[in-house]
C-alpha cells in the first residue's frame, strides 16, 4: 500500500513532476488554482495561488521558471517573483474546453491535450497540441479528445502514449524524436485491461508505463507490449498522476483527488486528495526540461 507523504486534501491534485535540481516535487490542485511544492528531504512545503486553474506544467532550462499549462493557455511563471509571462491562448473559440494533461517530449517540446468541461454529452471536441522550442503551437494529428490524459514518451522518444479517459483505453503512436512527426496510431492498452479509467502516466527507465487508474485506487505498471506487469494500491480511490523522484529516482509519487466523492466515500478514504509515495526496485527518468526558454 502506498504511503501518504503530503496530506493536502486537494480537490483535484494533478500534474506532479520531480525537479531534480531543486530536489522537490511540484504539482497542482487544479480546482483551487494552486501550485504546490514539497522537498522530501526537509519536509518544506510551499504553495503559490494563481489567477486561474493550473492543469499541467513543465520545468524549463531556467531555474525557478516553470512552463504552466493554465486552463485557458500557456505561460511562463517565475517562482520567486510570482510573475506570469503569457505565451498564448489555446482553443479560445471553444468555451467549454480547458487544458489538461501535458508533458515534455525527449527533445524538450511541451505536448498537451484538452478537457471538455461540458457534461451530457461530453463530446470529443478538443485537441492534442505541441508547444515547440520557438513558442509556436501546432495541433497534433491524433484526432479529437474529450479528456486528454496519459501523455508520456518512451525512453528513446520514439513512442508517444496518450489517452482519452472516457474511452478507457490507452493509445500510442510512432513519434519522430527529432522532427516530431507522428505515424501508426494504435491501441496500447484496451479498455478492459484494468479497473478504473486511465489518468496520468509516466515511463520508467525500462520503458514500462505506470498509469493511475481513476476510480480504482490503483497504479498499474504496463509492459511495453501493453500487458499488466504490476499493480500498486493506495488508500484513495481517485489517483491522478504519477512521477518518479528522489535522489535515486526510485520513489514513485502519486497525486489524488476528492472531487465528486460523497461524504461516505470520504469517510471511508480520509487520505483522499493527498500525495502518496512508494520506494520501488525500478528507476524513473529525469524530467525533460522545456527547451524553449534559456
Amino acid at each position: 500500500m502506498m504511503e501518504l507523504v503530503v496530506d493536502g486534501r486537494h480537490v483535484l491534485g494533478e500534474g506532479i513532476i520531480w525537479d531534480d535540481r531543486g530536489a522537490r516535487l511540484l504539482w497542482t490542485d487544479i480546482e483551487r488554482s494552486e501550485l504546490w511544492s514539497h522537498a522530501p528531504a526537509t519536509g518544506a512545503l510551499q504553495r503559490w495561488p494563481l489567477p486561474e486553474r493550473l492543469c499541467s506544467m513543465a520545468l524549463t532550462e531556467v531555474d525557478g521558471c516553470l512552463l504552466l499549462g493554465l486552463a485557458s493557455g500557456l505561460a511562463f511563471f517565475d517562482l520567486a517573483s510570482g510573475e506570469l509571462d503569457r505565451i498564448c491562448d489555446v482553443e479560445a473559440d471553444l468555451p467549454t474546453t480547458r487544458l489538461n494533461d501535458g508533458r515534455t517530449d525527449r527533445q524538450g517540446r511541451f505536448v498537451f491535450g484538452m478537457f471538455n468541461q461540458a457534461e451530457n454529452p461530453k463530446d470529443a471536441i478538443g485537441g492534442f497540441y505541441r508547444l515547440n522550442h520557438d513558442l509556436t503551437l501546432e495541433r497534433l494529428p491524433l484526432g479529437n479528445v474529450a479528456i486528454a490524459n496519459s501523455i508520456c514518451f518512451s525512453p528513446d522518444g520514439c513512442t508517444m502514449y496518450y489517452a482519452d479517459s472516457g474511452t478507457r483505453e490507452i493509445r500510442c503512436c510512432d513519434y519522430d524524436p527529432v522532427t516530431g512527426a507522428i505515424a501508426n496510431l494504435r491501441q496500447f492498452v484496451p479498455a478492459d485491461a484494468a479497473p478504473g479509467d486511465p489518468d496520468g502516466s509516466t515511463i520508467d527507465a525500462d520503458g514500462y508505463l505506470w498509469g493511475t487508474r481513476w476510480g480504482a485506487g490503483q497504479v498499474v505498471r504496463f509492459a511495453p507490449d501493453g500487458s499488466v506487469d504490476r499493480i500498486l494500491t493506495l488508500p484513495a480511490p481517485q489517483p491522478t498522476c504519477p512521477a518518479f523522484g528522489g535522489a535515486g529516482l526510485d520513489v514513485l509519487y502519486v497525486t489524488s483527488a476528492t472531487v465528486g466523492l460523497r461524504a461516505g466515500q470520504l469517510a471511508d478514504a480520509p487520505k483522499s486528495g493527498g500525495v502518496f509515495a512508494q520506494t520501488l526496485p525500478v528507476r524513473g527518468l529525469t524530467e525533460v526540461r522545456f527547451a524553449g526558454r534559456r
